[in-house]
């Protein structure tokens, strides 16, 4: 991932999901749908070490996972979340 700010941000502030159509359903607060990203996360675990918070966030929202406790916790829960286990030794 590359800049500030989360790519899918655009399109929920926009109204539009990542195909371009209208998002036509009655909008709520709460996110009543997962849609899953096209493609896996390829991070090592040497990049979710180094990986700023404000970068994590956008990962795991993009996700739909929890966005919760300090950086550290963030970074444990991504590479359990995105890492096969051999890639974690």
């Amino acid at each position: 991932m590359s800049g500030t700010s989360c790519p899918n941000a655009s399109y929920a502030m926009a109204g539009l999901r990542p195909n371009g159509n209208h998002h036509q359903a009655k909008r709520t607060d709460k996110c009543c749908y997962f849609q899953m990203p096209l493609h896996y996360p390829r991070y090592k675990k040497s990049d979710y070490e180094n990986m700023p918070e404000r970068q994590l966030d956008c990962l795991l929202n993009e996700y739909g996972l929890p966005v919760i406790g300090d950086v550290n916790q963030k970074r444990k829960f991504a590479m359990g979340a995105f890492l096969w286990p051999s890639q974690n030794e």
